[in-house]
C-alpha cells in the first residue's frame, strides 16, 4: 500500500477543535500534491475531523484528561459556597429565558438578596473571552460572595464556550465560590468539572445558591427556642445550687463571728489609743526636763568660749596660709631661675649658634653636610646663610 503524507499547516492547525495523535483516523479534505524530497504523496488537508467521534468531543475528551491530570477537578481545591451571600453575581446573557428564571427563583426564594448582572454572549466567537472578563471583573472588584455562570442547553458547539481552557482556568482561579448551572441535567461541560458547585440547570445554580428565607427563619426559630431552653435551664440549676447554698450551716454562724471580730477589733483601738497615750506623756516630761536646763545654761560664756575658738582658728588658719605662700613664691623662683638657664636665646648669646642645612634640619656632625650645599646660621641675634665651600674633621 502506498504512504500517503498528511500535511496540516501551523497557521491551519490552531482553529483545529482537538488535537491531532499518531494512530487515531480522521476523516480529511484537500489537494492531493508530491513530497518531491522523499518522493511520496501527500495530502495537503484544509478540513481535519476525527472518523467516528466528531472534532469537539475528541477536543471535549483531550481537555478533560490535561486538567484533570493537573488536579483542577480535585474536590479538595473546590470552595465551600457562604451560607448566607448578600449579592450574588450572575455572569450569562441579558437577553435569553435563563436570567428571568434565574431572579424568579432568587425572588422567590429570599427577596432581599442583591444581584449584579453581568451580560455576556453565551455561544459563537468571543463568548469564552468575554466569560472570562466577567470573572475576573467580580474578583478585582470584590463584587459579589458567589458568582453563577449559567445558560440554556443546547448542543456541544452551542455550550462550547464553557469548554474552552480559558474559561476553566478563570474558573480555577477565582477566589469567589463558582456554581456552574449550563444547559440541561444530561448536559456536561468544563466548567462544570472546575467549577466549586456543579447545578443541573440554571434554575437549580440559583436554588443551591441560598436557601429559602422562610427555611432561615425557621431555623432560627428553632435555635432561640433551643438556646432559650438552654438559658432557663442554667437559670434553674443555678438557683437551686443557691438555695442550696443559703442553707449551709456556715451562714447561720456569720453573723455572730462578724460581732466577735468587730468587738475584738474595738479592743485593738483602745489598746492603741492608750498606748500612744502613754508615749505623748512621756514625751512631754522629757521635753519639759531638757528645756528646764537649757535655761539655766549661761549663755554669754558660751558666746565669749566660741569668740576665742574662732581666733584661734583664725591665726593658726593665717600662719599656715603665709607660711604656704613663702614657700610656693620660693619654688616658683627656682624654677623661673631654672629656665632662664636653660633658654636657647641665652644660649646663643654666650657665642654659640644653631646651623640648618637646606632641609631645615639641625647639623650636629660636619660631615653629613655635603660641598657646596647651603646652611643657615641662627646667631643670637639674627640668621646668616652660606655655602659650605670646605669641612674640617
Amino acid at each position: 500500500m502506498a504512504q500517503l503524507r498528511v500535511v496540516c499547516f501551523r497557521n491551519q492547525a490552531r482553529y483545529l477543535k482537538f488535537k491531532p495523535q499518531d494512530g487515531i483516523s480522521l476523516i480529511a479534505r484537500g489537494r492531493l500534491g508530491i513530497y518531491e524530497a522523499r518522493g511520496e504523496y501527500q495530502l495537503i488537508a484544509e478540513f481535519l475531523e476525527p472518523a467516528g467521534a466528531g472534532a469537539l468531543q475528541l477536543a471535549f475528551e483531550q481537555l478533560k484528561a490535561k486538567l484533570a491530570a493537573e488536579g483542577l477537578f480535585a474536590p479538595a481545591r473546590k470552595k465551600p459556597l457562604p451560607v448566607l451571600p448578600r449579592t450574588v453575581g450572575l455572569v450569562t446573557s441579558p437577553t435569553g429565558a435563563v436570567v428571568r428564571d434565574i431572579l424568579h427563583v432568587l425572588r422567590r426564594r429570599f427577596p432581599n438578596i442583591n444581584v449584579i448582572l453581568y451580560p455576556i454572549r453565551v455561544q459563537g466567537e468571543g463568548a469564552a473571552e468575554e466569560i472570562v472578563g466577567a470573572l475576573r471583573h467580580f474578583n478585582e472588584h470584590s463584587l459579589a460572595d458567589v458568582i453563577i455562570v449559567a445558560r440554556g442547553g443546547g448542543s456541544i458547539e452551542d455550550l462550547w464556550a464553557f469548554n474552552e481552557e480559558s474559561v476553566a482556568r478563570a474558573i480555577a482561579v477565582s477566589r469567589i465560590p463558582v456554581i456552574s448551572g449550563v444547559g440541561h441535567e444530561t448536559d456536561f461541560t468544563i466548567a462544570d468539572f472546575v467549577a466549586d458547585l456543579r447545578a443541573p440547570t440554571p434554575s437549580a445554580a440559583a436554588e443551591l445558591v441560598i436557601q429559602r428565607k422562610a427555611d432561615f427563619e425557621t431555623e432560627l426559630s428553632n435555635r432561640e427556642r433551643r438556646l432559650l431552653q438552654v438559658i432557663r435551664l442554667k437559670l434553674a440549676e443555678s438557683r437551686e445550687r443557691l438555695n442550696g447554698l443559703s442553707m449551709h450551716r456556715v451562714f447561720y454562724t456569720l453573723p455572730a463571728r462578724l460581732a466577735e471580730r468587730a468587738q475584738r477589733l474595738d479592743e485593738r483601738v483602745i489598746r492603741i489609743e492608750r498606748a500612744l497615750a502613754g508615749r505623748i506623756t512621756h514625751a512631754r516630761e522629757l521635753w519639759l526636763h531638757a528645756s528646764a536646763g537649757v535655761w539655766r545654761f549661761d549663755l554669754r560664756r558660751l558666746v565669749e568660749w566660741k569668740r576665742t575658738r574662732f581666733e584661734e582658728s583664725k591665726d593658726k588658719l593665717e600662719s599656715g596660709f603665709k607660711r604656704g605662700l613663702a614657700d610656693r613664691r620660693a619654688r616658683w623662683e627656682q624654677a623661673a631661675a631654672v629656665l632662664r638657664e636653660r633658654n636657647p636665646a641665652t644660649i646663643l648669646s654666650r657665642g654659640y649658634s644653631i646651623v640648618r642645612d637646606a632641609e631645615g634640619a639641625i647639623v650636629r656632625d660636619a660631615a653629613t653636610v655635603p660641598l657646596n650645599s647651603d646652611i643657615s646660621v641662627r646667631l643670637a641675634a639674627g640668621e646668616l646663610g652660606a655655602t659650605v665651600r670646605s669641612r674640617k674633621a
